[in-house]
C-alpha cells in the first residue's frame, strides 16, 4: 500500500534595481539585495502508472495495470522539523468490488543530522465495497463462477482499516542510505485481526559521474514481515465443516515474509522503477488473506483455514515496472 514524497521549501525572491544620483559624476553602489523571504509552507504532488499494485508483496489489482496520484500539503517549523497531512488514490481490484483506495495520512517529520525520523497515522478507505458472506448460494460469493461448484470466498463490503507507522532512515553517505519502518492496525482490512508489519530497507544511489546532467539511478532492496491476529466471527469456520479442527470466533491469520528488489533510472522529477516482489505464502493462505475472485481449485491446498481447496496467486513472484513523477512547488522541470 503503496505512498510517494519529495521534501523541498518554497523560496520567493525579491530583488530591489541599483539607484544612481543624476547629479554625481561617480555612481553610487546599489544597497544590497533583501535577503530571500523564505515561506515554511510546501506542496509535493505527483503521480504513477505501474502494471501491478504491490502492497506489501500482495497485489492490489488483481495484477491488473493500476494508476496512482497524491498531494501533501507541508509545514516546516524550521530545517529540522516538518508536518504533513495528505491525500493519496489509487485504482484497485478487489474481491468485494471496491472502487478504489483513498489514502488519507498525516504526521510529524523531525531530523537529527543524518538521522530522518517520520511518525504518522494512516487511514485506507476503499469504497463502493459489497458484503459477500456465502450464506444465500454462489451470488453471495466473491468467486461466483467456482462457487457455483460449491466453492466460496467471503469478504466483508467494508475492509476501511487505519494504522500508525514509524520510520528512520539513516543516510550514511551520498550513496547509502538504510531504513527501518514499522506499521501497526488493530484490525487489518478490518478484519478484527490486529496487523503489523515491520521491514528494513537498504538504498544504493548512483554516483552523479555515472550519468549526464538531470539523470540518476538507484539500487534499492527491502525486507519485511508481517504478524496478524485472530479475525472476529464473520471470518469464523463453523462446526461440523470439512473434517477440521472449527474455529467458531475466527481463524489466525497466516504470518508471512515478503522481499523486494529493484533498479531505478531517474531523469529530473521522474523515475522507471523495475522491481521483483515475492513472499513466502503458499497459494492456500493467500486465498485465506485475499479471498481472491480469481481463485482456482486445488484439492491438495485444503487446510484447516482453507478447507475450500481454493489457490489464490496473488502473494507469488511478480515483475513491476513503475513510471512515476513527484514535484514541489518549486521543481524546476526545464
Amino acid at each position: 500500500m503503496k505512498k510517494f514524497a519529495s521534501a523541498a521549501l518554497v523560496a520567493f525572491g525579491l530583488s530591489v534595481p541599483a539607484a544612481f544620483a543624476a547629479d554625481l559624476t561617480i555612481p553610487v553602489k546599489a544597497a544590497p539585495a533583501a535577503p530571500a523571504a523564505t515561506s515554511p509552507w510546501d506542496i509535493a504532488f505527483g503521480g504513477a502508472l505501474m502494471n501491478d499494485y504491490e502492497f506489501r508483496g500482495i497485489t492490489q489489482s488483481a495484477h491488473k495495470p493500476s494508476v496512482a496520484a497524491y498531494s501533501e500539503l507541508r509545514y516546516n517549523f524550521n530545517p529540522n522539523l516538518q508536518v504533513y497531512y495528505a491525500n493519496a488514490g489509487e485504482s484497485i481490484d478487489f474481491p468485494n468490488h471496491a472502487a478504489a483506495e483513498i489514502d488519507f495520512y498525516g504526521g510529524i517529520r523531525p531530523t537529527f543530522d543524518k538521522l530522518a525520523l517520520d511518525f504518522g497515522f494512516w487511514y485506507y478507505y476503499y469504497p463502493g465495497g459489497i458484503t459477500f458472506n456465502g450464506l444465500t448460494g454462489a451470488t453471495s460469493c466473491t468467486n461466483l463462477f467456482i462457487a457455483l461448484n460449491g466453492f466460496c470466498n467471503i469478504l466483508k463490503g467494508d475492509v476501511s482499516f487505519w494504522e500508525v507507522y514509524g520510520k528512520g532512515t539513516y543516510t550514511f553517505s551520498d550513496t547509502l542510505a538504510v531504513t527501518a519502518d514499522v506499521y501497526y492496525s488493530p484490525s487489518w482490512l478490518n478484519s478484527g485481526a490486529y496487523g503489523l508489519f515491520a521491514s528494513g530497507i537498504v538504498k544504493l544511489t548512483a554516483p552523479s559521474t555515472w550519468f549526464p546532467k538531470d539523470w540518476g539511478g538507484y539500487f534499492q532492496a527491502e525486507l519485511g514481515h508481517y504478524w496478524f491476529g485472530t479475525t472476529d466471527a464473520f471470518y469464523a469456520i463453523p462446526a461440523n465443516c470439512c473434517g477440521f479442527p472449527n474455529f467458531p470466533s475466527g481463524i489466525k491469520y497466516p504470518d508471512y515474509t515478503t522481499w523486494n528488489i529493484g533498479v531505478a533510472i531517474t531523469y529530473k522529477v521522474f523515475t522507471l522503477d523495475l522491481r521483483y516482489w515475492d513472499t513466502d505464502l503458499s497459494k492456500a493462505d493467500c486465498n485465506v488473506l485475499t479471498g481472491d475472485h480469481t481463485a482456482t481449485i486445488n484439492p491438495s491446498a485444503v487446510t484447516a483455514t482453507n478447507p475450500s481447496g481454493l489457490v489464490s496467486n496473488w502473494c507469488g513472484a511478480t515483475f513491476v515496472a513503475k513510471f512515476s513523477a513527484d514535484l514541489t512547488l518549486n521543481t524546476n522541470v526545464k
